[in-house]
């Protein structure tokens, strides 16, 4: 990487993160979950070469996976969040599947983000986070704990309300932001406003997205990089050869067929 002598900050060349590499301990054992997994089986790296990347495949393939494992290395906490809030909700602390593929990582930065600024957005878990700053609130203030989700409590919004103020307010300027399916309470709407808010973000060097989605809205953010799960072996793939997008053109372009196959007796 190429740096300014002044202010190493100054000088990127590509994303935060540039490459991962994969190195399997010869002690793992692959009938088990996630190794059993034919994706994270054969993964050997993952190359980062554009501020947004995206994740997409069925359900189950792996990519959720591999986002926990990512963010799990660079520190953040399973369960999702900042690096100032990690938590379990579970009393018992085990040591999972996704942390045993974590230590299999070697993450290659260009520059890590200032003060470790980034967050690590799940979906199926944001209600805890909700419950989490309520608490932060009731013991430190709600400015203090509002303040950097729009002002009020997540849990006093509509579930895409709450979504949609902590895209608003919470990435702040620059960082390392990794989402596990964003769209998840989006109105179509509401997505097309999350593709703007990462569009004003990416305007800064220092911010790159890693995001596992089935939206095909968000897969066609302009430029990014969409790596297929589908398959074997992770894959990089055009928009227009997603199977997401193929399925929902389908559909969109006629509707009374696919419903007719569908609903046949």
């Amino acid at each position: 990487m190429k740096k300014n002598s002044k202010n190493p900050a100054l000088s990127i060349n590509g994303p935060l993160l540039d490459l991962i590499r994969v190195n399997f301990s010869e002690t793992l054992d692959f009938k088990c979950y996630p190794f059993s997994l034919p994706l994270i089986k054969n993964l050997k790296e993952i190359q980062f070469p554009t501020q947004v990347t995206f994740f997409v495949g069925e359900n189950g393939t792996g990519k959720s996976t591999i986002l926990e494992a990512i963010a799990t290395k660079a520190g953040f906490g399973a369960e999702g969040g900042s690096k100032n809030i990690n938590f379990k909700t579970s009393q018992e602390k085990t040591y999972t599947g996704t942390e045993l593929f974590a230590d299999q990582l070697t993450l290659s930065w260009n520059y890590k983000p200032r003060n470790g600024n980034g967050y690590f957005f799940r979906a199926e878990s944001f209600f805890n986070i909700a419950n989490y700053i309520d608490q932060l609130a009731l013991n430190g203030g709600p400015e203090l704990a509002y303040g950097p989700y729009g002002g009020k409590s997540l849990h006093e919004q509509s579930h895409g309300e709450s979504f949609l103020a902590f895209f608003q307010n919470r990435l702040g300027n620059g960082g390392f932001f990794i989402f596990d399916e964003p769209e998840a309470a989006l109105s179509p709407q509401r997505q097309l406003s999350l593709m703007i808010i990462m569009r004003e973000l990416c305007k800064n060097p220092h911010a790159q997205f890693i995001i596992a989605t089935h939206s095909p809205i968000l897969l066609a953010y302009p430029g990014a990089t969409i790596y297929s799960c589908d398959g074997d072996k992770l894959s990089a793939i055009a928009y227009k050869d997603t199977h997401h997008y193929n399925v929902t053109k389908d559909f969109l372009d006629d509707p009374e067929r696919y419903l007719q196959y569908l609903f046949k007796d």
